[in-house]
């Protein structure tokens, strides 16, 4: 076998709050009908990559039911193979502990390249060209990169490089970014220069942007290239980024995000539903609406996922809503994301008025003026909910009106 690709699936995803409180971040919805790995496993199976492990670890199951034996991804051939593997004894301590402690699983399958992938970003791209480059430059470790704002540089693992693109230096998360190229996460190994990598760790060196990567350079034995990435790629780790990406899709001018394109498809699991119903009276403008919804009022910029009712005179505007959710009559929905199976009784306002109060428990989460409503949540009838409010689905009204930076 050629390349082996590994796909880092246990992330927690904790600045996404209520949202990731019941499945990890690789199994969030994207785009009304995805899920957030599936960008990952499309990039995989349109790459012509079809050796795949998912490293799975928080809340598995919704994922593991999503991935299956990979049919959507045309992983389920003969000569294909998908393999979640979950920690044993202990969770895994970091990116490199996750890969180390599956290392004899790898060494059986005996790849000559290792193509390890993050299953929570949002992006399309060719391996095979990374590949290529990888063994053109005859490399022991090649790291893709692209180039973020440099207000948001101090989220990613930063690299310096040499005038032949040799990666000079790559420090995680610097305080103070010397440059805005950043790590997308995506690492192309030699098996070799992996194995002798992680089983000449340290302990505490677990993570492979914190230890290993930047361990690797200092040594100066082996050979650790960059791989420059032109193209759209989004982390959507906190609830403002994922908010932006999901309505970037229906922004012309900002969104080259192209889920049309015939030539790259992103292939998803899908539920057997009926057709989207749109009533006499509904509007849609700049939307995307997933199968199963039917729409009896109006929707504006907005991403409703699989089975979303929205009924008469209500107004659903610049939110992302989740699969099944039911929106009752005269509702007002603006700025939000609510999760599956939510209620909203009729006559509701969720986002509601000018005043942007931080959330009182999350207020480094939760301070655009964003109301994040939890999985299975009842919001009664002729309530406010005001900005920047988090509402569980154990939340107890005591009033016809939430305050703005609340949480129920």
């Amino acid at each position: 076998m050629e390349t082996l690709a590994i796909i880092l699936a246990g992330g927690k995803g904790s600045r996404l709050d209520l949202l990731s409180d019941r499945r990890s971040k690789p199994a969030m919805p994207f785009a009304g009908k995805f899920r957030i790995i599936d960008f990952t496993l499309s990039n995989c199976s349109n790459s012509g990559i079809y050796d795949i492990a998912i490293l799975t670890q928080y809340l598995p199951l919704s994922l593991n039911e999503h991935i299956g034996a990979g049919k959507p991804w045309d992983l389920d051939r003969r000569d294909s193979s998908i393999t979640l593997l979950q920690p044993h004894a202990q969770w895994y301590e970091g990116t490199a502990d996750a890969v180390l402690k599956n290392i004899r699983f790898i060494k059986r399958r005996n790849p000559k390249y290792i193509l390890i992938l993050s299953g929570d970003h949002i992006y399309k791209m060719n391996y095979r060209m990374m590949i290529k480059e990888h063994e053109e430059k005859n490399a022991d470790l090649t790291i893709a990169s692209t180039h973020v704002p440099l207000a948001d540089a101090n989220r990613f693992g930063i690299l310096t490089t040499d005038n032949n693109n040799q990666v000079i230096e790559f420090e995680e998360k610097p305080r103070n970014p010397k440059s805005n190229r950043a790590s997308m996460g995506i690492y192309i190994f030699n098996a070799g220069a992996l194995y002798d990598a992680l089983e000449n760790a340290q302990a505490h060196e677990s993570d492979f942007g914190q230890h290993i990567i930047p361990k690797l350079i200092a040594e100066q034995k082996r050979t650790v290239f960059a791989y420059d990435f032109e193209g759209y790629w989004k982390d959507v780790g906190t609830i403002d980024s994922y908010l932006e990406t999901s309505l970037e899709l229906l922004d012309k001018e900002k969104g080259t995000l192209d889920l049309y394109d015939t030539k790259w498809k992103i292939h998803t699991r899908s539920e057997e539903l009926p057709p989207v119903k749109i009533g006499d009276n509904a509007t849609i403008k700049n939307s995307l609406i997933s199968n199963g919804s039917i729409i009896e009022g109006t929707v504006i910029n907005s991403i409703l996922s699989p089975g979303v009712y929205v009924g008469k005179n209500s107004v659903v505007k610049d939110s992302v809503i989740f699969n099944f959710t039911y929106i009752g009559e005269n509702v007002t929905i603006d700025k939000s994301i609510i999760d599956k199976k939510v209620v909203v009784g009729n006559n509701t306002k969720i986002g509601f008025g000018k005043t942007y109060t931080r959330n009182i428990e999350k207020p480094d989460l939760l301070f655009s003026g964003i109301n994040v409503i939890a999985k299975h949540a009842v919001i009664p009838s002729d309530t406010i909910i005001e900005r920047n409010c988090r509402i569980f689905d154990t939340a107890y009204f005591n009033s016809k009106q939430i305050k703005s930076g609340s949480t129920l």
